[in-house]
């Protein structure tokens, strides 16, 4: 099969395609025929080195949709020839999504959303359990009033409807060519992105909100932005301490890797057009390194996304 693959660590120039041996699904797990994988920020970070001792050659990629293609014995929730999405950990020996055929848990699997096409549905499994988890470690009543930085973004984007599906009051930051973007979303109040976000936020929000999702990764410079006693979910690593009895939260998805009821929330809400599919760019395997210099040039709206 065809894969994407990293040999060694360095720039997008590391990056091939090579034919390695099909992988068999074992008991509870699922091999899916994929039709396209992100190319996502991890996906950099997994290149370049920054993930530290990860076994070698590696396959990118944390998210895809395809086609079921054989189950492992014990296997109901799925079946061969269904559409499905999936998330996957890059990381292990397998390695990730980019390649024609992927292994993985079946509780990792969830039906593409209704009416969208494979390569819309690769897009929501990673961004959007980032998301569900981050909201899920909040907590926040309907009413409560939630900041986002990084709004135009792929988690922002999420954060916004998600957000809103729950009641929250959502206040996110834009550039000024993305305004349009974040209120169609559903942004109640829009603030200008960049270093001052956290005094724009508190201008409209002068008690501060009860909660900031950090997709910008800014890390201490949102805490001003945020009352007293407030929260943080943090997408990153939180550089710096925190003020105020604020609230840190640490966001992983690979804490919901295997969470199927959420994945499959996620796309039923899709389904009924409660979320926003964005795809921005398609490449075939072998210009993805094209992807990746583009994804670290910044200014991506939506998702790039290799496709088999």
């Amino acid at each position: 099969m065809k894969a994407v693959v990293i040999r060694r660590f360095g720039g997008p120039e590391v990056l091939e395609v090579a034919d390695l041996p099909v992988p068999e699904p074992g008991p509870g797990e699922v091999r899916i025929r994929v039709a396209a994988a992100t190319v996502n920020p991890t996906d950099i970070g997994l290149r370049s080195g920054a993930y530290g001792a990860v076994p070698l050659p590696a396959i990118p990629g944390m998210e895809l949709a395809g086609t079921v293609d054989a189950v492992g014995a014990g296997v109901t929730t799925c079946h061969a020839g269904d559409r499905v999405m999936a998330i996957v950990q890059p990381r292990r020996p397998e390695g990730g999504a980019q390649a024609e055929l992927v292994v993985v848990p079946a509780d990792s699997v969830a039906p593409i959303p209704s009416g969208a096409s494979l390569t819309e549905a690769a897009t929501l499994p990673m961004n959007g359990l980032t998301v569900r988890r981050a909201l899920d470690l909040l907590q926040l009543p309907a009413g409560a009033t939630l900041a986002i930085t990084g709004a135009a973004g792929a988690v922002g984007g999420y954060a916004i409807q998600l957000g809103k599906v729950e009641g929250l009051r959502i206040v996110a930051d834009a550039a000024p060519a993305d305004v349009a973007l974040v209120r169609g979303l559903g942004a109640d109040i829009v603030v200008a992105r960049g270093q001052a976000v956290a005094a724009a936020i508190r201008a409209a929000v002068p008690g501060g909100v009860d909660a900031l999702l950090d997709a910008a990764v800014q890390g201490a410079a949102v805490l001003p932005a945020v009352r007293d006693g407030g929260q943080i979910a943090a997408v990153r690593r939180f550089e710096g301490g925190s003020e105020r009895g604020i609230r840190i939260h640490q966001v992983g998805v690979t804490d919901y890797l295997r969470n199927h009821a959420a994945l499959a929330a996620l796309g039923q809400l899709a389904g009924a057009g409660r979320l926003t599919l964005r795809v921005t760019a398609t490449f075939p395997p072998e210009q993805v390194g094209e992807a990746h210099r583009r994804l670290q040039a910044g200014g991506v709206r939506g998702r790039m996304l290799i496709v088999f």
